[in-house]
């Protein structure tokens, strides 16, 4: 399966940004700064990992399901979409 360019131009700039969110953190704590700001930079940088790999997963989903009714497999059911879902959660 292969991410339209679109999505992957978001993913990449979401996981750039993630990337420079913790080189500021590594930054803070070899700085010794507060731990409640380390952690709430911390959890930026995990939010946006999250938002990459739905991106990518929300991507992915369009396209399988795109593909299959273009040919005779049978679509996917909604506890096999959410299946999916959740192991890449």
């Amino acid at each position: 399966m292969k991410v339209e360019e679109e999505a992957m131009s978001a993913v990449l700039n979401r996981l750039r940004r993630a990337q420079g969110q913790l080189t500021g953190v590594i930054a803070m704590i070899e700085a010794g700064r507060d731990c409640k700001d380390v952690v709430t930079q911390l959890a930026a940088v995990s939010r946006a990992l999250d938002r990459a790999g739905f991106k990518i997963v929300a991507s992915g989903m369009r396209q399988c399901l795109s593909a299959e009714q273009q040919s005779d497999a049978a679509p996917m059911t909604e506890a096999e979409l959410e299946k999916l879902f959740l192991a890449l959660a």
